[in-house]
């Protein structure tokens, strides 16, 4: 069901020095920062030859990136992406499978402009999952 990794995001107490430490330490190409207000975070991705990282950044009070970096004020890995061909299909499947989608189940539209939905991590090893459309 689940196809390629499309990327790891990391939580980040700031975004202009994850982005450079990528950039000029790692070597690494590193796009422009993205507001994403539907989720809440700020993002900036950053394009590997065979996948991409995403910095999360908390946009706003209620950011849910707010709560994450309170309990890991360095920061650290939030969630992991994988592609799915067809997202209504998955997560029905997920739920029949005992799995528990967060939010209402309704995909929202990420920050590629494709559908996604995230899982809860207690039903995934501790592992926050999220799933994109492709």
């Amino acid at each position: 069901m689940i196809g390629r990794l499309n990327h790891v995001a990391i939580a980040v107490p700031d975004l202009d020095a994850a982005a450079a430490q990528y950039r000029d330490t790692l070597g690494a190409q590193v796009g422009a920062p993205q507001d994403e207000p539907d989720h809440g975070v700020t993002v900036v991705f950053i394009d590997l030859p065979n996948t991409k990282i995403e910095l999360l950044y908390p946009l706003g009070d209620d950011s849910p990136i707010n709560g994450f970096l309170a309990k890991n004020p360095a920061g650290g890995i939030h969630h992991m992406c994988y592609e799915v061909d067809d997202i209504l299909a998955a997560r029905d499947r997920l739920i029949d499978a005992g799995a528990r989608v967060l939010g209402t189940g309704a995909p929202k539209i990420g920050a590629h402009g494709k559908p996604v939905l995230f899982l809860h991590p207690k039903d995934f090893n501790g592992c926050l999952i999220e799933l994109e459309q492709v």
